[in-house]
Order: structure tokens, then C-alpha cells, then sequence
């Protein structure tokens, strides 16, 4: 089973690149469990915001927003970033890190967007082009078209060895031998262990937990609430069918790469936190779910080939803004992979590998 560019990891990252790539070379992507996107993309707590991530991370939300767009994914939703008196160098922080970028921020009252927000909570920002994103439509429709551009899909197949022999990896898994001119690293929360498993130097990259819970509240939450997040990143919520709540502690829990589970505290933090804000009364937690958000040492994303292992290619470290950024992120890979010219106005070189090279 002989390829191009064999890609470890299938959730957005791998199939979004596979999907791109796919056309113009032989492409297989290799996952390791039973269903592709099963630890990070799958647990996604499902919105687009261009200030998610931060400045770094911006460029490439904004850029993949005309095409997801498109593609039919997102849905108005809008952000307000709110706080109290102690948040104040927060905000003025917050609005000057994104005042060249494009993005639109305005100071509103939060009072007039959040019905029962408590008193004392005076600063709010708004950003209306925040958005609900469809992940599991997005990510269906990257593995539909990897497939429909030639490239193939192996599930039950990690990775357990990558060596380079005459200019091509050699890389067995579960389900048998593979050859590749390209090894592409999109293994989420196991970069690293891929990485020294094909004999290339580790950047850091460190999964985190992230815990989400779905509640029912009393009131229902009311129409038009948007998506609202603490901005000293304590808390965020956003409503979801049926006056339902998604509810976040924006925990950032270091963990080791596997299949995480929720721990009761961290809901518990998290109601607390949210009741601090606004006076809705929690009537049931109906379910809840942690999922891994994988971070290099400066946070933002790493593309490019590694510069310690020829045919070895970095397309990692995306935190919890993957699917925001797969777009973007797709378009990058694949010029840097076939040599292409990088997509205008982003600065690629604040992403390649060749930063961590010390």
C-alpha cells in the first residue's frame, strides 16, 4: 500500500487537508480508532468567533469564514464578552489586541443582551459575527470530499512504528504496512508520540481538558441570547434548542492523550460560576462531555515540514479552534505540502516548525 503522503489522524484537521491535497496526489489517511474525529472534532463545543484564539489565531478564522460560509455551516449567533469592575484592563486589553484586525467590537450593556444578568456585571462587549458552527456537517463533508478528490480512508489503524528507508516511510499500524513519501502529523493530542515514533524532535504540544455540559435552566433561555463568555475565561455559555444551555468552566486541565471524561466537579465549578452571573435556576444537567484541546508552547498552530526529518510534516497544535481555522488551516497544508503559494494576506511564518528548531 504504497501513497503519496500518508496523514496520521482523521478528524478535521487530517480530512479537511485530505480533502484539499487529495486530487493532486495519492493521499491515505490513517485513524486509529473505529470513527473518524472521535476525541477533539466530535466534542467540539460548536462556534465561530474570529477573537477565539486570539490575535495569532485570528488571520485564519477571518480567512476561513467566506468558505465555511458558503458551505452552508454557520448560523447567526453573536458574542457578548462581559464582566465586572475587576475586568476593566481586561476589556481595554481585549478591544486594543483586535483593533487593527478588522474584526468589529463595540462596548454595549450587557444588561440589554442577557435577561437576569445579576448586578454589578456593567462591561460588556459585543461581537456580532460570532456564529454557531455545524461541526458534524463540516467534518462529514471533508471526509465526503477526501473521498470523492481519491484519497483513502483506514480506521483501526495506529500507528506503532515510521521509519525513512530510501526516501520513504515505512509505517506500520494496526491494520498493516503503509509506504509514504510524506508523513503528515495530524494526530490531535498524539503529535508528540507520532513524532518520536518517526524519529523527529517533539515540540511540546500538551492536550488539555475542556469540560461542557447541556442544562436545562428555569427560565427557558430566551431567544436571542447569544453566545457569552467571562472575559477573564472563567466561563462561557451559548443557547441551544429548546431554551437549552451549553455551559463551559473553560477548564484547562493538562492530561495525558486519551479518551477523557467529564469530572463532576468541573460542572459543578461551572454552574457555580454561571449563577454568579445570571439568576437562571439549573433544573437538570442533562448530560455532559470533556474533550482534549491541544496547545504548542506559544498557542498558536504549527504547519510546515519538520526541520530535523525530511518528509516529515507538522499539522498540529490547534487547540479548540480547528474547526473554525480548517479552512484556512487546508489551504496552508496543501501549499506547503505541493509547493504552492500560501493563501494572501497570512503570514505563514508565524506557524512553521521552524521556530520550535532550538
Amino acid at each position: 500500500m504504497t501513497y503519496d503522503i500518508a496523514i496520521v489522524g482523521a478528524g478535521i484537521a487530517g480530512a479537511t487537508l485530505a480533502a484539499a491535497i487529495g486530487d493532486r496526489a495519492r493521499v491515505v489517511m490513517l485513524e486509529a480508532e473505529d470513527i473518524a474525529g472521535y476525541h477533539a472534532t466530535g466534542r467540539s463545543a460548536a462556534f465561530w468567533s474570529e477573537t477565539y484564539g486570539g490575535p495569532g489565531v485570528q488571520p485564519l478564522t477571518t480567512l476561513s469564514g467566506p468558505a465555511l460560509q458558503a458551505g452552508g455551516f454557520l448560523d447567526p449567533l453573536g458574542s457578548l464578552h462581559i464582566g465586572q469592575a475587576e475586568d476593566a484592563a481586561r476589556a481595554e486589553a481585549f478591544l486594543a489586541a483586535f483593533e487593527e484586525s478588522g474584526v468589529t467590537l463595540e462596548r454595549v450593556d450587557p444588561a440589554a443582551y442577557i435577561p437576569g444578568l445579576r448586578p454589578g456585571w456593567t462591561i460588556g462587549i459585543w461581537e456580532p459575527s460570532c456564529t454557531y458552527i455545524d461541526v458534524a456537517a463540516l467534518h462529514a463533508d471533508a471526509l465526503a470530499r477526501a473521498r470523492k478528490a481519491g484519497a483513502e480512508l483506514a480506521l483501526r489503524s495506529a500507528v506503532t512504528s515510521a521509519a525513512r528507508v530510501d526516501g520513504r516511510w515505512r509505517i506500520e499500524t494496526d491494520s498493516g504496512r503503509y509506504e509514504a513519501t510524506v508523513l503528515v502529523n495530524a494526530a490531535g493530542a498524539w503529535v508528540d508520540l507520532v513524532a518520536r515514533q518517526a524519529g523527529a524532535a517533539p515540540i511540546g504540544i500538551q492536550p488539555y481538558r475542556r469540560t461542557l455540559a447541556q442544562l436545562r435552566v428555569d427560565p427557558p433561555v430566551a431567544a436571542g441570547v447569544p453566545h457569552v463568555v467571562h472575559l477573564g475565561g472563567a466561563f462561557y455559555f451559548k443557547p441551544e434548542a429548546g431554551g437549552r444551555l451549553w455551559l463551559s468552566p473553560h477548564d484547562e486541565t493538562p492530561v495525558a492523550p486519551g479518551d477523557v471524561q467529564p469530572e463532576e466537579l468541573d460542572v459543578a465549578i461551572a454552574i457555580d460560576r454561571m449563577e454568579q452571573a445570571v439568576d437562571w435556576r439549573v433544573m437538570q444537567v442533562e448530560r455532559k462531555w470533556a474533550g482534549l484541546r491541544s496547545f504548542t508552547p506559544d498557542r498558536l498552530p504549527v504547519y510546515g515540514f519538520a526541520p530535523d526529518r525530511p518528509g516529515f510534516f507538522w499539522f498540529a497544535g490547534q487547540g479548540g479552534f480547528g474547526i473554525q481555522t480548517a479552512p484556512a488551516a487546508a489551504a496552508i497544508g496543501a501549499a506547503l505540502l505541493l509547493g504552492e503559494a500560501p493563501p494572501s494576506g497570512i503570514d505563514i511564518a508565524m506557524y512553521l516548525p521552524d521556530r520550535f528548531a532550538e
